[in-house]
């Protein structure tokens, strides 16, 4: 028995892909699910770029979730929020400011989060790499849109000074969220549940561009009280999304 196996545990970003996606990386669903298997995950909530692949996966499942993925800047946009939100059933938006070449503040987020505002969904951003996901430029669009909670992935990723950032403008800010997948100092995990508060860190692992066998090993090196471990873990997720 693993230390991880006492733990209700969700994995709060994770993708399915083909090998010819931008990341280079492929996963499939039941390849996911094994890994699920294996680090005792109970729910894991996924997103692509491909959303009919995702809305395939999650169909009829009770393990997997998703996010549908967007650019604010293709002129469906909208339209592809509305379809997957409301009749297939997905829980949240993903943008990436960083691949599609887009800065959070610009007007043309603020359709996509007056959608999430409307459907009372959380919206997963990208964080943490010039020029356009830098933790600074959500802070415009979490002011704007005080209802709408929005998730750091990565929580600054791999700088220290976008780390820091990421922390700072979490705790300014109550509808933002970090997670903590891809961002390599597990001493920052602990920082974020002190000064950001310990309902507001998620635990994710970037399957497949990262593992559960050292996203795991990092939050419990945090070394982090047994309740804010287990709310970081799972329970912070499954309040967030409303989750059985």
């Amino acid at each position: 028995m693993s230390w991880w196996d006492r733990y209700y545990i969700i994995d709060a970003h994770a993708h399915i892909c083909p090998r010819d996606d931008l990341f280079g990386v492929s996963m499939t669903a039941d390849e996911l699910r094994r890994l699920m298997r294996r680090y005792n995950y109970s729910k894991c909530i996924i997103m692509s770029r491909d959303n009919a692949l995702v809305a395939r996966a999650v169909r009829g499942s009770r393990d997997l979730l998703a996010h549908v993925w967007v650019n604010p800047k293709d002129d469906r946009c909208i339209e592809t929020l509305r379809t997957y939100l409301k009749k297939e059933g997905f829980i949240g938006i993903k943008l990436h400011p960083l691949f599609d070449g887009y800065l959070p503040y610009q007007q043309i987020v603020y359709p996509v989060a007056a959608i999430a505002e409307e459907f009372d969904v959380p919206i997963q951003f990208h964080c943490g790499h010039p020029p356009f996901s830098l933790p600074w430029s959500f802070e415009p669009l979490a002011r704007e849109f005080p209802k709408v909670k929005m998730i750091l992935i990565h929580m600054g990723h791999g700088h220290i000074v976008y780390i820091n950032g990421a922390i700072e403008v979490a705790e300014r800010n109550p509808n933002i969220y970090l997670e903590t997948s891809g961002m390599p100092m597990h001493t920052k995990i602990k920082e974020a549940v002190e000064r950001v508060g310990r309902d507001r860190v998620l635990y994710g692992d970037d399957i497949p561009c990262g593992h559960p066998s050292w996203e795991l090993e990092k939050v419990k090196a945090a070394n982090l009280k047994e309740d804010d471990l287990r709310r970081v873990l799972g329970e912070n997720a499954k309040k967030l999304y409303n989750l059985e």
